[in-house]
């Protein structure tokens, strides 16, 4: 397993090397150690979840208000492109994008540090996403922004099936700036 440190502060890829035999493969998704050596001091995550979502639903864009929130993400089954926006006022990288394939060939785990936006599509007829999640969830504190914010102007690479009403109704990119 290697990490490779992502164009926006603070996020890491834990990309491993899968061992495949005839039984099928194995590896590993995430290691203490590695992310040590990184830079990075681990938090003690209190919540794993998963969703599955089919083909071009879009989940987010999601994050937290006070201390945030940090993750690991992953895509256990098929394929998701996870995009992330870095809200975090005052970091070099505040308002920038970043935009990962995730999926279950490679296995590659995003570490999210608090205060990013989050939120991905399903690329794949299923996709199922595994979260790590350092602080139990408190919806007084649940953040958004709308999927097709103009000023963000994401790509996602397939069209857009399934939007929650949720996400639909999120604010925009601006209007959360005002907030931060």
């Amino acid at each position: 397993m290697r990490v490779e440190k992502a164009p926006l502060d603070g996020v890491l890829l834990f990309v491993p090397t899968p061992h495949h035999d005839e039984r099928g493969l194995f590896t590993r998704t995430f290691d203490n150690a590695l992310a040590k050596d990184s830079g990075l001091d681990p938090p003690a995550f209190v919540q794993d979840s998963q969703s599955r979502s089919v083909r071009g639903t879009i989940r987010g864009m999601h994050g937290r208000s006070g201390r945030g929130e940090a993750k690991l993400v992953r895509c256990a089954r098929g394929a998701i492109l996870d995009v992330l926006v870095d809200a975090r006022p005052g970091s070099p990288t505040f308002g920038q994008r970043l935009s990962v394939r995730l999926d279950d060939e490679t296995f590659t785990t995003l570490y999210v540090p608090p205060g990013m936006l989050h939120g991905f599509q399903a690329l794949t007829e299923h996709a199922d996403v595994c979260y790590r999640i350092d602080r139990e969830h408190d919806p007084a504190e649940d953040l958004s922004v709308r999927f097709d914010d103009p000023e963000l102007s994401i790509e996602w690479p397939v069209p857009v099936t399934v939007v929650s009403a949720r996400d639909r109704a999120a604010g925009s990119w601006a209007q959360l700036r005002e907030r931060l």
